[in-house]
This record gives structure tokens, C-alpha cells and sequence, in this order.
């Protein structure tokens, strides 16, 4: 899903969005039409090798998400709950009856792929200032007298995730990068380290510009990926410019080849340096949000799988948990410790998958404003 940084329009597709597969239907069904559903999705391993499916069809859907009519916004959270999809008060479960809403119901008829848009806040519309992508900043504000100000740069589905960022009145700066299918474009993309030098210089120069501050510069930067983004976010992890990486936010967003199919063994140098990062929000010296559906790919890692690997890796263990969150989200599995933050969900159909970016929200209001204490914007 995501649209080159040229921004290239296509016509959203006449039939409606795809429809969750019954229970009933035979495993070899479900499983042709995940692989139909993961093309369209751009959810590929880290190597850019791997076969990538038709660039028509995920431009069309594409443009569906980016273009959908408002529709009433179904509540993230229950009325009178103080609990929020990323907050440490879900270590006490909803409650909830002996038989669950259906995460369907419970969406109240909103596409998770084509949320309604609750429009801009506190920020300014898109502008093209960046080298790569876009950004929208607060249209006053969010910037200290010394010229500092916090970014966050989200690799795919910039829009998807401008309509959660907004919903918190932050004087972030977020940046919104689309760069096609597969997870390929991305660690490409960003394979030459100067590519991510150029574009931090150029956040910088855009925010000079629009506040005339020429000093402008990063204080706090976060780097966030749905699906395919993580590709890019792997590439700027292994360069000297990924040390000013404060804050990770992956979104059901990490996977990994396996290096022995049969024993499921994952290729752990495609996510060590997503390890490393993990020790250090363990140790509270960064803050790392990971999340998982239960989504089953062909022929490499889910990101259950490469949560799981992550967590035992700094000697953690994921523990159940049971959560209604936003749109949907069914929670199963949770782990934390000091910055880092591990949750697991159910769900295997495009609609699961697209809900993750609900979390957003949660996440910058619970989590980043307060670590960042970024300056307010306002209009």
C-alpha cells in the first residue's frame, strides 16, 4: 500500500474492500487467498529479492484507503474507560462478557483500511519540504526558542497514519514516506546512508523556513513503520545517523526470511539490529513499541514469530493477556519492560492488519508526548 514519493494517482478500484474469509472455507482456499491478500498488503521479507506481486493491484487499493468518505468514528476505547490501547494500565483486562463482541461489530461498520478522516488538528496540511516524502508540522508552536523540535518519520501509509497522529493535539513534526510494495523499495531506498542525512537536513531546512528559526533543528526523533516499512527503518538501524533514533513504533511491522524452513529457524541478522534497539528500550535508554496480528505469510517469518524471537532474545517471555482495543484489536499476548512494549493480537485478514495503525494515537498521547515533552502546537 503507499504511493511513491512523486505521488502517483491511480483510480480506486470499483468493488468494495475485501471481505474476511469464513471459518468454514478449506485451509487450501485460505491459503490462496492470503497470498492474493499479502501482495496487495506489501507484507515481504527484509530481502529484496523476493518475488513482489502486481504494482496495479496494490496502487488500487492504495488509493482506495487514501481516498474514503468520512464515516462515523467508532470510539477507540469505551466510554468511562481511563485505558488505552498502549498504555501500562492494560495489565488490568477489560472487562468483558462470557462471549465477546465480534472485533467486526465492534468496528462499527468502519473499514480499518479506510477510516474516516477526522482532519488536521493542530498541524498545517502536507508539504513537500522533505527530500523524500512529506510532512505536516503544527501551524504555530511545537518548537522551543533554541530552535528544537520532535519528529517522527513513518514509512507506509502516510495518510492511514496522519488520521491517528492528529487525533492528539502534539507539536510533533510527522513525516510520511510511501514508497511502494515490499519491503524491498524501502531497504533500498535507504541502503546509501546519506539518503536519511538528506532527508533530516531537509526536515530541518522546511521548519526553518516556515518558522524562521535558522536554527532550526531535530531534539527527539522517532522512526515508525506499518507493514512494508520496516525495510527502511532495518537500513537506517545499521548506520551511524540510526544512533540519533530515540523512539521505534512497528506496527505490525517486522518480519524475517527463515534460514531453515523446515526447522523455522529465522534469519536473525535481518532483525539484530531491531535487538538491539529492544536492549536499550529495556534498559529505558530508548522506547520501542512492537506489535503483532496473527497473520500466517507464505515462505518467511510472521511478525508473531519475529516478536516472539525479539522478546526471547533479551531473555523476556510474552505473556497472555486478554484486551478489546481499537477497532477491533483482540489482544492475546504482552510484554513489557522499562521502554519496551510488546503487544500481540489475533486476526489473519486485511482488516486485522490495518487496524494495528489505530494504535497510533495511543501511543504519541501515552507514550511519546510525555517521554519527549515536545512543546504544544496550536493553530
Amino acid at each position: 500500500m503507499g504511493e511513491a514519493s512523486t505521488q502517483v494517482r491511480t483510480e480506486a478500484p470499483k468493488t468494495g474492500p475485501l471481505q474476511p474469509t469464513p471459518r468454514r472455507t478449506p485451509r487450501l482456499l485460505r491459503a490462496a487467498a492470503w497470498l492474493s491478500l499479502l501482495g496487495i498488503l506489501g507484507t515481504h521479507p527484509a530481502t529484496a529479492q523476493d518475488a513482489e506481486p502486481s504494482k496495479d493491484i496494490a496502487a488500487s487499493l492504495s488509493a482506495q484507503v487514501a481516498n474514503a468518505e468520512p464515516e462515523p468514528l467508532p470510539l477507540a476505547e469505551p466510554r468511562g474507560s481511563e485505558e488505552s490501547a498502549a498504555t501500562d494500565a492494560e495489565a488490568r483486562p477489560r472487562k468483558t462478557s462470557s462471549r465477546a463482541t465480534p472485533a467486526k461489530q465492534r468496528r462499527g461498520g468502519i473499514n480499518p483500511c479506510m477510516t474516516p478522516d477526522p482532519g488536521w488538528g493542530v498541524h498545517d496540511h502536507w508539504s513537500r519540504a522533505p527530500s523524500m516524502g512529506q510532512m505536516i508540522s503544527p501551524h504555530k508552536g511545537g518548537i522551543t526558542k533554541s530552535g528544537a523540535f520532535d519528529v517522527i518519520i513513518h514509512f507506509h501509509g502516510h495518510e492511514a497514519v496522519r488520521k491517528e497522529f492528529v487525533k492528539t493535539p502534539t507539536g510533533m513534526v510527522l513525516v510520511g514516506i510511501d514508497l511502494g510494495i515490499g519491503s524491498g523499495a524501502y531497504a533500498n531506498a535507504f541502503a546509501s546512508p546519506g539518503t536519511f542525512e538528506r532527508l533530516l537536513a531537509s526536515i530541518e531546512a522546511g521548519m526553518a523556513s516556515k518558522t524562521g528559526k535558522k536554527n532550526a533543528h531535530i531534539r527527539k526523533l522517532a522512526l515508525s513503520a506499518w507493514s512494508a516499512g520496516y525495510g527502511a527503518i532495518e537500513q537506517i538501524l545499521r548506520q551511524p545517523s540510526g544512533k540519533k533514533v530515540d523512539a521505534l513504533v512497528l506496527l505490525d511491522s517486522l518480519h524475517a526470511g527463515y534460514a531453515d524452513e523446515q526447522t523455522k529457524a529465522l534469519k536473525s541478522l535481518q532483525i539484530e539490529p531491531f535487538v538491539e534497539f529492544a536492549r536499550s528500550a529495556a534498559k529505558g535508554k530508548k522506547f520501542m513499541f512492537l506489535s503483532h496480528s496473527s497473520i500466517i505469510p507464505p515462505g518467511y517469518a510472521s511478525t508473531t514469530e519475529v516478536a516472539e524471537f525479539l522478546v526471547k532474545r533479551i531473555s523476556g517471555k510474552l505473556k497472555k493477556s486478554k484486551r478489546e482495543d481499537v477497532l477491533g484489536l483482540d489482544m492475546i499476548q504482552r510484554f513489557d519492560r522499562n521502554d519496551l512494549h510488546v503487544r500481540g493480537y489475533t486476526g489473519d485478514d486485511k482488516p486485522d492488519h490495518c487496524a494495528h495503525i489505530g494504535l497510533m494515537a495511543d501511543i504519541v498521547r501515552v507514550h511519546l508526548q510525555p517521554r519527549w515533552k515536545t512543546p504544544k502546537g496550536r493553530l
